[in-house]
């Protein structure tokens, strides 16, 4: 299984759709708290390339984007091989 880092941000409905998804998917990931103005935040926003918003998901290390991208990803059927579902 790949690894798996998804930095999220309390009450933040993209954050609660990309880890639903990956739930629903039954895939292990480390989700990491990044409040505005923490540690965790300035490491999402300087591993996404300067990204600011949440969620930033991380597969093997690789930056996939935010929700949006990662759910663009699953529509086109290329998530599921990311995850090694496939």
């Amino acid at each position: 299984m790949p690894d798996i880092e998804i930095y999220t941000q309390l009450f933040c409905p993209y954050c609660e759709r990309a880890v639903y998804t990956l739930t629903k998917k039954g895939v292990p990931f480390r989700e990491i708290p990044a409040q505005p103005g923490s540690v965790e935040r300035e490491e999402a926003f300087s591993r996404s390339g300067g990204r600011t918003s949440v969620p930033q998901i991380f597969i093997d290390g690789k930056h996939i984007g935010g929700c949006d991208d990662m759910l663009a990803l699953d529509r086109a059927g290329r998530l599921d091989p990311m995850l090694g579902l496939a």
